[in-house]
C-alpha cells in the first residue's frame, strides 16, 4: 500500500485523536474478549448505518471516521461521541487510518469508484474489510478484491445484507429443495422512481470538500462539476457510479444468482434502454439532464441453460400494465424492487429484504418467508473467529453479483449511439437466446415509456451489442472495446492493482 509520511498528512488532512499514528501495521492475534477498532470511510449516507452497527455491537468500537467533507465529519464525530462515550479520530485520507495499529477493521460507504481501492489498501495493511455494494466500479476491481482477501487472509464482507436475512435464506433453501419445481429463469426488478438530477452545467465544488481525495481513482475534474447536488447524485454519473443497475441491482442479482445456483459470470449479455423521459417532464425537448447512466434499462444474461433478466425503470411507476408482475407483487402502483423466480410448478417472489412469497401456477400463496438478520454481526463474528467460511457474503459472491451490473452496463454504453426503432429492437432481440419472452418484456418497457410521455420516434431506444464473455479470463474474446471497459484509467497515486499484482 502506498505510504504517506505523517508530516504530509498533518499538512493536508484533518487529524483528531492522538491514538492514530502513522506506523506500519503488521497484524496481531486478537483475544477472544478484545474490542476491535473500526474505521468507517464515507459517513454522509449509508455510512451512518455502518457506524450504528459498530456502536451497538460490544465487540467493536469506532476509532476513526474518514470523511472528505469537513462539515459532515465534524457532525458525525460529535454524534459518535454522544452515543459511544469516546470521540473517534477524524481524518480525510484513509491511508492514515490504515497505518494505525488501533484499527483492526474498516468499512466503506464511499462512492462506488472508491470501493475497491479502499478495500485493497485496507487488506494490504492487515485490516478486515466490509465493502458496500457494488464491491467494485468495474469487473477487474472485483477480481482484485477477491485476490487481496485470499493473499492477505483477510475477512472481506460485501454489503448485500439479504444474505444474512432468514427470509431470504429460508426462501433460497425452499427453492433448492424443489419447492416450485425446476427453476432456470429469474427476473430482477428495480422499478424505483428517480427524478432528474438537474441540468447539465458548471457548478462549484463545495468549499468544505477535499475534492482531490473525493475523486481518488477517478479523473480529477476540477474546476468543473457537472451536477447540481454534490452528494448522492454521483450515482447517476458513470465516472463515479453505475446507475441503478449497479446501485440497487447487486442486491437483486445476488439473490437471483443464489436461487438459480449460479457461481460464475454469464457467457452472453445484451442491454437496451436509455436516459429517457426527462425532456417530457420538463416540457423542454432540448433538456439535458446531468446524469449519463440509463434510467430505463433491460439487461439479458445467459448462463448456459439458465437465464437472468434485470429491468430498471426510473420514470414514474404510479400505474402499470404489467399484469403478471402486478399480481405476483400484489400491487399495481408504486416501487417494485425484488426478484421473481419462475419454476415449473410455480413462482417465488422476493418482495423486500425481509419478505418472500411462494405461489403455485394459479398464483395461490403456498408459503411465506419473513425475518431480518445482522449482516454486520456476521462480519464481526468472522473477524473474531478468523474463519472466512462464516462470512455470508464474501468477496467472491460480491464480485459475481457486481459484475452482472458492470457487464450489462458495458453492453448499454457501447450501444449508446446505436438508436433503434421498436421494430428494430424487436428484430435484434428475436435473435437473442433467453428463457424470457424478449418480445413481451420489450413491449412492457415500451408501454412504460409511452405512459411517461416518451416520444420514441424522437428519443429512440439505445441497443447494445450482443456480447460473448469468457467467465474465466474475464474478457470479451470477440470485442476488444468491450474488454477495455472491464477496467478503467486511474490517476497516479490512486491505481487499483490488478488481481495478479495485489
Amino acid at each position: 500500500m502506498p505510504k504517506i509520511h505523517r508530516r504530509r498528512f498533518l499538512k493536508t488532512g484533518t487529524v483528531a485523536g492522538a491514538s492514530l499514528i502513522a506506523m506500519p501495521y503488521v497484524g496481531k492475534v486478537l483475544g477472544a474478549n478484545e474490542t476491535l477498532g473500526a474505521a468507517v470511510i464515507g459517513v454522509g449516507g449509508r455510512g451512518k448505518s455502518h457506524l450504528d452497527a459498530f456502536i451497538r455491537d460490544n465487540r467493536t468500537e469506532v476509532r476513526a471516521v474518514v470523511e472528505v467533507d469537513q462539515k459532515i465529519g465534524d457532525y458525525t464525530c460529535n454524534r459518535i461521541e454522544e452515543k459511544q462515550g469516546k470521540r473517534p479520530a477524524l481524518v480525510k485520507d484513509m491511508r492514515l487510518a490504515f497505518d494505525s495499529p488501533d484499527i483492526d477493521i474498516m468499512s466503506t460507504a464511499t462512492p462506488n469508484h472508491w470501493h475497491a481501492l479502499a478495500g485493497v489498501w485496507a487488506m494490504q495493511a492487515g485490516k478486515d474489510a466490509y465493502i458496500e455494494k457494488p464491491i467494485s466500479h468495474n469487473v477487474a476491481e472485483g477480481s482484485a478484491l477477491v485476490a487481496a482477501a485470499k493473499k492477505y487472509r483477510r475477512m472481506c464482507q460485501v454489503g448485500t445484507q439479504c444474505r444474512s436475512n432468514p427470509a431470504i435464506i429460508d426462501a433460497m433453501k425452499f427453492l433448492s429443495e424443489g419447492g416450485i419445481g425446476e427453476v432456470n429463469f429469474a427476473r430482477g426488478l428495480c422499478y424505483k422512481r428517480r427524478r432528474s438530477i438537474g441540468s447539465l452545467g458548471d457548478y462549484p465544488i463545495p468549499e468544505n470538500v477535499d475534492f482531490n481525495l473525493w475523486s481518488g481513482p477517478a479523473t480529477y475534474t476540477v474546476p468543473r462539476l457537472t451536477r447540481q447536488r454534490f452528494h448522492y447524485d454521483w450515482h447517476w454519473q458513470r465516472h463515479y457510479g453505475n446507475g441503478d443497475l449497479g446501485n440497487q441491482g447487486p442486491h437483486q442479482t445476488d439473490i437471483a444468482r443464489w436461487g438459480l445456483g449460479i457461481d460464475t459470470h454469464p457467457t452472453e449479455i445484451i442491454s437496451y434502454g436509455g436516459r429517457l423521459g426527462y425532456q417530457a417532464e420538463r416540457q423542454d425537448p432540448n433538456y439535458a439532464d446531468a446524469g449519463d447512466t440509463a434510467n430505463t434499462e433491460v439487461s439479458i444474461y445467459h448462463y448456459g441453460k439458465k437465464c437472468m433478466v434485470f429491468e430498471t425503470r426510473g420514470l414514474d411507476i404510479a400505474n402499470s400494465d404489467d399484469e403478471e408482475i402486478n399480481r405476483l407483487f400484489n400491487q399495481s402502483r408504486g416501487n417494485k424492487i425484488g426478484v421473481i423466480f419462475y419454476g415449473a410448478d410455480g413462482y417465488l417472489v422476493q418482495r423486500s429484504y425481509t419478505h418472500c412469497i411462494a405461489y403455485d401456477r394459479d398464483y395461490k400463496v403456498i408459503k411465506e418467508f419473513k425475518g431480518g438478520g445482522d449482516h454486520f454481526g456476521n462480519f464481526i463474528e468472522a473477524c473474531v473467529s478468523r474463519d472466512a467460511s462464516k462470512l455470508n457474503s464474501d468477496a467472491w459472491e460480491g464480485h459475481l453479483s457486481a459484475a452482472v451490473s458492470h457487464l450489462g452496463n458495458i453492453s448499454y454504453y457501447l450501444g449508446e449511439q446505436n438508436r433503434v426503432s421498436v421494430a428494430q429492437a424487436a428484430e435484434t432481440l428475436a435473435g437473442v437466446e433467453s428463457r424470457d419472452d424478449n418480445h413481451a418484456t420489450l413491449n412492457r418497457t415500451v408501454q412504460h415509456l409511452k405512459r411517461n410521455g416518451v416520444d420514441l420516434d424522437k428519443y429512440p431506444l439505445a441497443m447494445g451489442p450482443h456480447l460473448k464473455f469468457d467467465p474465466q479470463k474475464e474478457v470479451f474474446p470477440d470485442h476488444p472495446e468491450a474488454t477495455a471497459s472491464v477496467t478503467r484509467t486511474y490517476r497516479d497515486g490512486f491505481v487499483c492493482p490488478t488481481a495478479d499484482k495485489v
